[in-house]
């Protein structure tokens, strides 16, 4: 009866460790969980603090490319990020004949490959504290430490942190960013 005991207790500590490391490949975003094995948009439609970003995809005719293979690292501005923006600035790059232009800021917010947050600070660190990254729109970003962390500098000079890093997905990362980013004007 003892072994079947320590057998048992063994495998209840094993099952507790297990859910414990998926929760931390399962981190909250906007109150839903994050779950590794979902593309980007999969998730993203599940964050509160994501649905203007969510909109702005749908809008550029970009789901089916987020949805794609990647892989893609995406650097995913937050509603309140959004919000920061000149007022009036989301309504007008919502529109339809505005739609190159969103195409283009959303881009820019992705580059291509799988890039941890641990792997753009050592980008950075390399670099001399930065290290610069082509986007998807064809732009660069630069990487920057910042705090525990990075930030991700536009072309404009603007600084956007990142506030949330290692979002695993199927097709990518996110990480959540507290500004937009902007290409060359």
């Amino acid at each position: 009866m003892r072994n079947l005991t320590l057998k048992t207790l063994a495998l209840s500590a094993a099952i507790a460790f297990t859910g414990a490391v998926h929760a931390q490949d399962n981190p909250m975003v906007g109150g839903a969980p994050m779950l590794a094995d979902r593309n980007i948009v999969e998730n993203a439609v599940n964050s509160a603090d994501h649905t203007t970003l969510v909109a702005a995809v749908q809008a550029a005719g970009l789901v089916d490319t987020l949805q794609g293979p990647g892989p893609f690292t995406v650097f995913a501005p937050t509603n309140a990020a959004f919000d920061m923006l000149p007022d009036g600035t989301v309504d007008t790059l919502l529109m339809e004949e505005n739609r190159d232009q969103l195409t283009g800021v959303l881009t820019y917010h992705v580059v291509a490959g799988n890039l941890s947050g641990p792997e753009l600070g050592r980008m950075a660190q390399m670099g001399g504290d930065n290290a610069m990254l082509t986007t998807v729109q064809g732009g660069m970003l630069t990487v920057v430490p910042s705090g525990q962390g990075v930030a991700v500098v536009d072309a404009n000079g603007n600084e956007a942190v990142v506030t949330i890093a290692d979002v695993n997905q199927s097709n990518g990362v996110i990480h959540v960013i507290n500004a937009v980013l902007l290409p060359a004007m």
